[in-house]
């Protein structure tokens, strides 16, 4: 009798060492589990953000070759062409397309702060001063569907003086075409610019392009 006893005694600690045991095991396989998923979420809202960004960059450079493409006479609206053609209709503070085909078309202004700068690149309103793809040549773009950009991109075309001893080519000005492309998603944009001049072969050739990833900051240094 006192056998039994005492191996019952020795058999129920021994049993709750085996539950505490396998209560651990489980929670550290919970952890794991745990771990694991925020791993691929966060994997996964990284590839989101990368795509969404390659997106607003296409769509951008999209936006650039349109005013690229206007620059070059490719505009379907004759008094916009006429206006390019003549150097003229380039606007203190860029045009707003509300009297005339000058939306986008900028002078540049006097001092340090270029007037791409000056503009809300992202206004879409009715008497916005950039210009939306497609607008001027007819060009077509989907949105807003799966891996499509959300609206559509929108440019300035900056008149800049010419260089000292003229421009490249014999041509009498030099362009900034600054461009913003949207992701899939609302919040998510790339601003790019090139620099162009007109002349030669090709008849637009982009001397110069970069990607303006500061533009907000940028802009909100101007807000006094």
């Amino acid at each position: 009798m006192m056998g039994i006893v005492k191996a019952a005694v020795l058999v129920g600690p021994a049993q709750g060492m085996v539950l505490m045991a396998a209560l651990l095991v489980m929670v550290m396989l919970l952890l794991m589990g745990l771990s694991g998923a925020r791993v691929a979420i966060q994997g996964e809202r990284s590839a989101r953000a990368v795509r969404d960004r390659d997106i607003a960059m296409q769509a951008a450079e999209d936006a650039l070759a349109d005013a690229e493409r206007e620059l070059a006479g490719g505009s379907t609206d004759a008094a916009r062409n006429a206006l390019l053609a003549a150097g003229e209709g380039y606007v203190d503070g860029c045009g707003d397309g509300l009297s005339a085909p000058d939306q986008g078309l900028c002078k540049p202004l006097a001092g340090e702060t270029p007037a791409w700068l000056q503009v809300d690149m992202a206004d879409d309103g009715a008497a916005s001063h950039s210009a939306a793809f497609g607008r001027y040549t007819g060009a077509e773009m989907e949105t807003g569907d799966g891996f499509l950009p959300f609206r559509k991109p929108r440019f300035v075309i900056e008149q800049l003086p010419p260089p000292p001893g003229g421009a490249p080519g014999g041509t009498a000005h030099v362009y900034r075409v600054t461009a913003v492309g949207f992701g899939a998603r609302e919040g998510m944009e790339v601003v790019l610019q090139s620099v162009v001049r007109i002349g030669g072969t090709p008849k637009v050739n982009r001397v110069a392009w970069r990607e303006v990833d500061n533009y907000r900051e940028l802009r909100r240094a101007l807000k006094p």
